[in-house]
């Protein structure tokens, strides 16, 4: 008889969710996306065994890809879903918790992995089914983006991976950081800017690139990062609470901080997400009022609402992730349709509307009233 799996630090279920925004939006070639998606990891031997393939697939690349970005080109569409499955191979590599993969092997593996997307005919990553499904992505990546476009996936691959690095380093030294630390650094490796480009290229959108990078509009995609890594930080919480030293997430560094459990972390979380999701919603809306007057009006509509596609794809897309629902250090396969049960919240968690007394979030309040 199998024993039941472990029970969850975090208590049993979820929180609810506070997400006003339209939900369970999706692409309407997701299947066909998946597919071809699917055949493409076959078809460069991505993953060495059966099992390895398994828990690759258990990712639902192709579903997050396809609630993030539910309009739009598919070819744009396959490439990022493509682009997706590769990450989360390495996400895993990163946090298998070996011996071999400190500090050291996460930035080596960076530095190289972005040299060979700014130039691909660098040669130095090792030979390999991973390195040539790299340069396979990076080849028609250069084909089908603008250099603008590149150089903004570029910087949103140079986050994730800074923030994996930055990650790593706080484990390898045993020590949990800060929670101003941790809001300012570790939503960095949820790699917001590596995804929502791709929006904007299976749209055909192309901001202006003094207004893409405003004030505004930076501290709104901040704000979109932090919810959707404070998210992850729940749902995937137990897939990693079998490292020792902890996994440097939200929730372990509030217990950390407050001296508490895991479960009793939990609203301290909730309570600082959901702050953030009631600043991104009316900036987002703020900034939807002031582009009626804008030139690139339509466009920087479009965007914004491929922002709140970002935030609310990545609740529905990891409610139904066997990646998280029946997670590897509990089950010896992902579970077939394993998903969890989640509630929405009609209103958020904490009341007040000022800013939060933490200096990495406190200034994203001024915009409010810019």
């Amino acid at each position: 008889m199998t024993a039941p799996p472990r029970p969850s630090r975090l208590g049993t279920g979820l929180p609810p969710f506070y997400c006003p925004l339209p939900r369970d939006r999706v692409h309407p070639e997701a299947k066909e996306v998946e597919s071809r998606a699917v055949a493409w990891l076959d078809a460069f031997g991505l993953y060495p065994d059966p099992v390895e393939r398994a828990w690759g697939l258990a990712t639902h690349s192709a579903d997050f890809s396809c609630r993030i970005i539910p309009e739009g080109d598919v070819e744009a569409v396959l490439l990022f879903t493509q682009w997706n499955y590769w990450a989360n191979a390495v996400d895993d590599w990163q946090d298998s918790g070996s011996d071999e993969v400190g500090t050291a092997a996460v930035v080596e593996h960076g530095v190289r992995l972005l040299r060979t997307i700014e130039d691909p005919g660098v040669s130095v990553l090792p030979d390999g089914p991973m390195t040539r499904a790299l340069l396979d992505l990076v080849d028609r990546t250069h084909a089908l983006l603008t250099p603008y476009e590149l150089r903004r996936f570029v910087e949103g691959t140079r986050d994730w991976l800074l923030g994996a690095a930055w990650r790593a380093a706080r484990a390898e030294a045993g020590s949990m950081p800060g929670l101003n630390d941790f809001v300012a650094m570790g939503p960095l490796a949820n790699g917001t800017r590596f995804s929502l480009t791709w929006s904007d290229v299976a749209r055909r959108d192309r901001l202006p690139a003094d207004v893409l990078c405003s004030p505004a509009l930076t501290v709104l995609t901040d704000a979109a990062g932090f919810v959707v890594s404070a998210d992850n930080d729940l749902f995937s919480y137990d897939k990693d609470d079998h490292l020792e030293p902890r996994e440097v997430n939200l929730v372990n560094v509030l217990a950390h901080q407050e001296g508490c459990s895991p479960a009793e972390a939990v609203p301290l979380a909730v309570a600082l997400r959901d702050r953030v999701m009631v600043l991104f919603t009316g900036l987002r809306a703020r900034l939807e009022h002031g582009a009626d007057a804008a030139e690139c009006g339509g466009e920087m509509r479009r965007h914004l609402a491929a922002l709140g596609h970002y935030v609310a794809g990545s609740i529905a897309w990891q409610t139904r992730a066997p990646r998280y629902a029946s997670p590897r250090n509990r089950y010896e396969l992902p579970v077939e349709n394993a998903q969890f049960t989640v509630r929405y919240a009609e209103e958020p968690s904490f009341t007040g509307t000022g800013a939060p007394d933490l200096p990495a979030l406190a200034s994203w309040w001024r915009q409010l009233h810019g």
